[in-house]
């Protein structure tokens, strides 16, 4: 590994810092609320995406044809860890943007790109992704949402169903689905995905109050929505396949460092007491805890210069950013856990104005469940490293080649 900068990604780097320094806002005070509705942040949030777009910044490798100024994978992670410096809006684009519109570039005819591409760029329009179901889980193939052919012969398509956990749903425009239409098939082989409208009558997109207090999960139904056969991504029945180009991007943008981390605990032990009237760093198993956390997180850091350091060669990743995920939300809930019971009673006091670092370990022990479910659960994401990193023997399924509609349900 080199964890240098080339002369050529210290030229971009010194390019990137000085527009930053010109454009980027000096302060933001609108905080996170977008899933609360909040008008100014959402416009603060639209407004700086929009500047990205024209400087050719907001999506670096793509081509220019879409808006994009056709640079390098190492060129986006530098702008990146730049602009991360700035106190910038929040990004509600993450997910349209990495996961969403990929794969309606990859899969929509010309005439679909050409209509979302420019303004998704732009950050005129928001997207969000429509996968999980109640009795599904993290089992994106077990989708019950169905599609029917409309019985007018009109070619058009009827959805219903329900999903749930749906990011950003309560203020996005835009959404990709996976329906089933076919429940002869096997549940991999009866897929079939589409783009929708979230404003359609026939959707209804109901927040999840969480219990750390914020609402950016949805439950969203869908009754009796027409759309049409130009909204369909890929083939019918391939909906599995475009889901693979969906969920790979997912695995990039899911799973990196978030909440108070190990350095926060250490300045918060030396100013709690402890036993015997000691403060608590003193604690021998206080210290072995963060040293724990302080391996890991060098080791997480290292792994991610191997993906850097790929990428500044040119080369493809390998599947090592699949562990980060893991080892972050696992790391992220028992340092929460560990600073709330060390605090005592203010480990419990989510107010900023009385509880330590603001209330950011409060925060974190509350998300971090949510962390271990969102963008697959551990248990999923240890199968993909065991079969797909480690080479070891996959599951045995028994419903492999057993029609959807024959599968066991519920009891």
């Amino acid at each position: 590994m080199d964890f240098n900068d080339t002369p050529e990604e210290a030229a971009y780097r010194a390019e990137v810092r000085e527009w930053l320094r010109k454009n980027a806002p000096r302060a933001f005070a609108g905080g996170d609320d977008l899933e609360g509705g909040s008008t100014d942040t959402m416009a603060a949030s639209k407004a700086w995406q929009a500047k990205k777009a024209a400087a050719g910044y907001a999506q670096i490798t793509w081509p220019k044809e879409w808006g994009g100024p056709g640079g390098t994978p190492i060129q986006q992670v530098i702008f990146s860890q730049e602009e991360a410096s700035h106190p910038v809006p929040p990004n509600p684009f993450q997910i349209g943007l990495g996961m969403c519109v990929p794969t309606v570039m990859a899969f929509a005819d010309e005439a679909t790109k050409k209509r979302f591409v420019g303004p998704a760029l732009r950050g005129e329009e928001i997207w969000c992704q429509l996968f999980s179901e109640p009795s599904g889980g993290s089992d994106v193939a077990a989708a019950r949402t169905r599609a029917e052919r409309a019985a007018d012969g009109s070619g058009d398509w009827i959805i219903g169903g329900q999903k749930v956990w749906t990011t950003g749903a309560q203020f996005s425009d835009f959404g990709i689905v996976v329906t089933r239409t076919d429940p002869d098939a096997p549940k991999h082989k009866g897929l079939t995905m589409f783009w929708v409208d979230m404003r359609d009558p026939g959707i209804e997109v109901r927040p999840i109050h969480q219990m750390s207090g914020g609402s950016g999960f949805n439950e969203v139904f869908f009754t009796n929505v027409r759309v049409k056969d130009s909204q369909r991504l890929g083939a019918v029945n391939d909906g599995w396949r475009v889901s693979l180009v969906t969920l790979m991007n997912e695995r990039l943008a899911v799973g990196g460092p978030s909440g108070a981390s190990w350095r926060h605990f250490m300045e918060t032990a030396r100013d709690v007491g402890g036993v015997d009237g000691q403060p608590a760093i003193k604690d021998q198993a206080l210290r072995e805890k963060i040293a724990d956390w302080y391996v890991a997180t060098e080791g997480l850091k290292h792994t991610r210069n191997r993906t850097l350091t790929a990428l500044s060669r040119g080369e493809t990743p390998g599947p090592e950013s699949s562990i980060g995920k893991i080892v972050t939300a696992l790391q992220m809930q028992d340092l929460a856990n560990t600073a709330v019971e060390m605090l005592d009673q203010y480990g419990i006091i989510n107010d900023p104005a009385l509880s330590p670092l603001h209330g950011a370990f409060h925060m974190s022990l509350l998300s971090a469940p949510g962390l271990r479910i969102a963008g697959g659960t551990d248990e999923i994401l240890k199968n993909i490293i065991a079969e797909r990193v480690l080479g070891l023997p996959g599951d045995i399924r028994v419903d492999k080649d057993v029609p959807f509609k024959d599968l066991p349900r519920g009891r």
